[in-house]
C-alpha cells in the first residue's frame, strides 16, 4: 500500500524514527496514522526503558518564574552535551518547570520519599480507618488504597501532565527519551511561593 510521504514525516518527527521505520510502521498500520504511531511509541518507549540503566550526567538547570509569584529551578539529566543542547530536550525542560509550578509535586517520584514519611502517613491512614470500625482485612486494603493515592498525587512523575492529563509525568519524560535516543532522568526540583513559609 503506498503511503503518503507528508504522514511518514510527520510521524518520523513525533517519535524520532527514521525515515524507512516510519513508513514500514504506516504500510503496516495500512495507512493509519494513529495505529502506526501508537505502535512505534510502544516500540519507541521499550527501547527507553531500556535506555534508563545508562549514566545520565549532562543536562540543564532549568528555571520557571511565574508573574514573580512562583519559581521552580530543576536539573534533568541527559547523556549527552548534544542532547542537552536541542530544542526537543529544552522543550522538555521548560513544560516541565511549568507542570511543577501549576502542580506543586513534593517529590520527584516514589523512591523520593522517606521510609519515616511512608511509615507516618500509613499510621495517619490507618487511625482513621480504624475509627470507622472496620476489619484489620478492611482497613489493610482501604490503608493501601489511600497511601498510593497519597503520594501519587506528591510525587512529580505519577502526576498527570498539565498539558496532557491523559499522560502522566513519567509517560512524558519516556516518550521524550524515545524521541532522543537518550536516557532523561529528573533529578530534583525545588519550588518557590512567594509568602510561603517552610
Amino acid at each position: 500500500m503506498a503511503v503518503n510521504i507528508d504522514e511518514v514525516k510527520r510521524l518520523k518527527d513525533l517519535t524520532g524514527v527514521g525515515l524507512t521505520d516510519a513508513k514500514k510502521a504506516l504500510e503496516e498500520a495500512n495507512g493509519d496514522f494513529d495505529i502506526a504511531l501508537t505502535a512505534m511509541r510502544k516500540k519507541g518507549l521499550t527501547k527507553a526503558e531500556k535506555r534508563g540503566e545508562r549514566e545520565a550526567r549532562a543536562g540543564v538547570i532549568g528555571t520557571y518564574n511565574h508573574d514573580n509569584r512562583i519559581g521552580v529551578l530543576v536539573e534533568i539529566n541527559c547523556e549527552t552535551d548534544f542532547v542537552a543542547r536541542n530544542d526537543i530536550f529544552k522543550d522538555l525542560v521548560k513544560d516541565i518547570t511549568m507542570h511543577i509550578a501549576a502542580s506543586n509535586p513534593v517529590y520527584v517520584d516514589s523512591n523520593s520519599i522517606s521510609d519515616e514519611e511512608r511509615s507516618r502517613v500509613e499510621a495517619e491512614f490507618v487511625e482513621q480507618a480504624k475509627s470507622d470500625n472496620k476489619s484489620d482485612d478492611i482497613v489493610k486494603k482501604i490503608v493501601e488504597g489511600q497511601v498510593s493515592k497519597y503520594f501519587a498525587e506528591r510525587c512529580l512523575m505519577d502526576q498527570p501532565f498539565v498539558k496532557n492529563p491523559d499522560l502522566s509525568v513519567g509517560d512524558f519524560v519516556k516518550d521524550h527519551a524515545a524521541r532522543l535516543g537518550e536516557n532523561i532522568v529528573i533529578r530534583r526540583f525545588t519550588r518557590f511561593a512567594l509568602g510561603e513559609v517552610s
